[in-house]
């Protein structure tokens, strides 16, 4: 790394120097406390789940429509590789109920004809009692036909919501690492998890909701044709209006949402640090509750704001299109008079289609609405099943092969492994031998490929180039998983498993719920955690989370003794110890390497040691030496301490070792007085 100077890097050799900046200017002394565009959040990074807010509002309504068939087949196919026979019900119920719906108006007419009839009011009613019963029986059925539409869907929509997030899950926790590692594939990962399942488990009942209102205007559609094919345009031209205004009405909806959830977003910075706990001892000791309190009520007010704006534009598009709409209504209802009049349209039928017509622009809104939220949605399923198709595409190999349970030797032969969009090689042309029994090291500085290398031997990369052979058994010749179960990783920021302390043992052999309670214990006794178990209300039982009542929370050293016990359970055929102990006391970390690399060997197992302390890697068989992705030495301790280079220098690792003893050797008093 470059050596800089307040103006800025020094340049290489003969490199051209980097440009001077300016020199600092005084602040000024009242400034915004953060950017404030002319829309207040404007400024701030797009969140993901904002990335379709408002879409359907900025959209055609040809182009929702469109999509919308589309849209229906796909939730119906996802609803029906669910529950077949759930689909087939809610859909052959809801077309019954539409029907009911529109035999109830025609019978409604019927009772009208009655009614307006010539003769004695007692015969008219008379006449009219059967038209009566079969429209009081039309509408029990299709009570009856909604219970069970309304049934169908409580049993289909959470089956819909298991299928699709088991799914989901089980891809996503099965792609290879190096696509984890990509941080687009995880904020991709999350978005679809938060939006894309989330919509998924509600487009089942909007796709219901949407059809009923579509069947409903439908069936409204047909009664009128049946009465006279001249009321139809009349239907159209009553709706229109009222249909225009539940169009402006729900884009303004939508858009203004828009503009709130990034308000929202400004607002929830300040509450956050207001109640964070990690930032609540400098809130208090800065006295900063009053600057913070104030920021945030400048955002709450624009959100007071925008609520208040949107209730007036849905006030005036309300005022606007019932006052349209009212006159469209008149117009078609003078219409409807006149034909009456005139003979065109008995007095009855005229009734109906008075009845068709205003209950059509109440399910007008309703499919304006959901056709919306139909269209705004399906981007977000979108994203989701393209992410899906993406983890298909990233699972592990698999052959139908396994590896044995153990292994003699590990070969590993000229291994090249480039990280995604690194640029550069990680690993190049790493050879070396593991044999049974022996405890290895691998020492280097930072990002010399180490961890790497482990990982490749974990089966959790597969080389670029090269290959990794497992008595004589090429990596890409078996399935990856059965190599990561014969490899027991031990990290350096160990995963703080929220179960309990056996569990947090037993789950590096794949269980949480069964244990081998002799190794369990002899697991914990080898790394140390015995102790901390024992120390625990529940011992075993503990959970090691403050989320559950009576759970304990471990320091980063007990962590990291319950991590090396984790990693002794699995009982691999290879050990890797990813600088464990670097959080632990002194005392904690010798007993653990006397226990891991100083205590009795096992014959069938390779322990592979990577750590910056060189003083825990002195009595290991082979010490690795790795710099910029190679090894440049290897050998044990006393052979690496007498190498020197073609200069007649130290070698890379005396130099290491070298320097760090220098670091505890004791140094003369300087003086002082005391």
């Amino acid at each position: 790394m470059s050596k800089t100077d307040a103006h800025g890097p020094e340049s290489d050799g003969g490199a051209v120097p980097a440009p001077r900046p300016m020199p600092l200017q005084l602040p000024p002394s009242r400034a915004a406390a953060a950017p404030e565009g002319e829309e207040v959040g404007d400024e701030l990074k797009s969140a993901y789940w904002m990335q379709w807010d408002g879409e359907a509002a900025r959209t055609s309504v040809w182009r929702i429509l469109g999509r919308l068939p589309a849209i229906s087949r796909r939730v119906l196919g996802l609803a029906y590789r669910a529950d077949a026979r759930a689909t087939v019900m809610v859909v052959v119920l809801q077309l019954a109920s539409a029907l009911m719906s529109a035999f109830g108006l025609l019978a409604s007419v019927r009772v009208l004809s009655a009614l307006f009839a010539q003769g004695a009011t007692s015969e008219r009613i008379h006449h009219a009692l059967p038209s009566l019963a079969l429209v009081a029986g039309l509408m029990a059925v299709q009570g009856l036909l909604d219970f069970g539409v309304a049934r169908g869907q409580a049993a289909l929509t959470p089956k819909v919501r298991r299928a699709v997030e088991q799914e989901f899950l089980r891809l996503n926790c099965h792609v290879r690492l190096e696509a984890v590692d990509d941080a687009a594939f995880a904020d991709e990962a999350h978005k679809a998890n938060d939006r894309g399942l989330y919509y998924m488990r509600q487009a089942v009942p909007q796709l219901i909701q949407l059809a009923h209102a579509v069947l409903g205007l439908l069936g409204a559609a047909g009664v009128l044709t049946v009465l006279h094919p001249a009321l139809l345009p009349l239907l159209v031209l009553s709706v229109v209006p009222q249909g225009y205004a539940a169009v402006r009405s729900a884009r303004a909806q939508f858009l203004s949402h828009s503009r709130y959830s990034t308000l929202q977003r400004r607002i929830r910075l300040f509450t956050w640090l207001l109640l964070d706990r990690d930032s609540a001892p400098e809130v208090r000791a800065s006295t900063a509750q009053r600057a913070l309190l104030e920021e945030h009520e400048l955002f709450a007010r624009r959100i007071e704001e925008e609520d208040a704006r949107l209730g007036r534009q849905e006030a005036n598009v309300a005022l606007w299109g019932r006052a349209v709409g009212g006159l469209a209504v008149g117009g078609t209802y003078a219409v409807l008079a006149w034909m009456t009049t005139n003979g065109w349209l008995p007095l009855a039928a005229g009734g109906g289609a008075f009845l068709a017509i205003r209950s059509s622009r109440g399910t007008l809104v309703n499919v304006v609405l959901a056709m919306h939220q139909m269209y705004e949605h399906a981007l977000w399923i979108d994203d989701l099943e393209r992410h899906l198709e993406r983890c298909r595409a990233l699972q592990p190999h698999r052959t139908g092969r396994r590896l044995a349970d153990r292994v003699k030797t590990i070969t590993v032969s000229g291994v090249h492994y480039s990280y995604p969009e690194a640029g550069r090689d990680a690993l190049r042309g790493v050879s070396m031998t593991l044999a049974a029994g022996s405890t290895v090291a691998f020492v280097g500085a930072n990002g010399s490929g180490k961890s790497t290398m482990a990982k490749l031997l974990a089966g959790l990369y597969t080389p670029s180039e090269g290959s990794i052979c497992w008595d004589g058994v090429e990596v890409r010749e078996v399935d990856a998983e059965s190599i990561q179960a014969r490899v027991a990783m031990v990290l350096q920021d160990p995963v703080a498993w929220p179960l309990s302390a056996l569990a947090n043992v037993t789950i590096g052999a794949g269980t949480i719920t069964e244990a081998d309670p002799q190794r369990a214990l002899a697991a914990v006794t080898e790394s140390g955690a015995a102790r901390v178990i024992a120390g625990l209300p529940q011992q075993w039982a503990t959970p090691l989370s403050k989320r559950f009542k009576g759970g304990q929370e471990l320091s980063g050293g007990n962590w990291a003794k319950v991590a090396v016990a984790r990693g002794l359970y699995q009982d691999a055929a290879v050990l890797v110890l990813d600088e464990p102990t670097a959080s632990m006391d002194a005392r904690a970390e010798h007993a653990v390497y006397e226990a891991v690399l100083h205590g009795e060997r096992r014959p069938d197992r390779i322990t592979i040691l990577i750590s910056h302390r060189l003083s825990s890697v002195t009595s290991c068989d082979t010490i690795y030496v790795f710099r910029d992705g190679r090894i440049i030495e290897s050998g044990t301790h006393q052979e690496l301490m007498k190498h020197t280079g073609a200069d007649g220098q130290p070698g890379e690792y005396q130099q290491m070792f070298t320097l760090q003893a220098a670091a505890y050797q004791a140094t003369p008093a300087t003086g002082g007085d005391g």
